[in-house]
């Protein structure tokens, strides 16, 4: 029951895009090829950090709306603003769940 409502919650977004995110199944793979064209330089290639902070559980620390957020706000220097389409975005979440 907790599960439902927590998902209508997240389908109840006021940003379409974030909403559109979280109704696609991501592929990790194909997320883990997006995180390495354009995350890898200052998270890693293994998202141990470099000059950007470890992502290991980052998904334990962050929601994944708070991850989308972080991702294509562009708020939190020298992380530049980078919006993938939603399915890039859905599967730049697996991946990051995975690490």
């Amino acid at each position: 029951m907790l599960v439902a409502i927590a998902a209508l919650l997240l389908l109840r977004h006021p940003d379409p895009y974030v909403r559109s995110v979280l109704a696609l199944e991501g592929n990790p793979s194909q997320g883990q090829v997006i995180f390495q064209m354009n995350c890898a330089t200052c998270h890693g290639l293994t998202g141990d950090g470099v000059v950007g902070p470890s992502l290991h559980h980052v998904s334990a620390r962050k929601s994944r709306i708070k991850l989308i957020e972080q991702v294509i706000s562009g708020k939190t220097p020298p992380m530049p603003q980078f919006q993938p389409n939603a399915q890039e975005m859905a599967d730049l979440l697996e991946y990051l769940e995975s690490l």
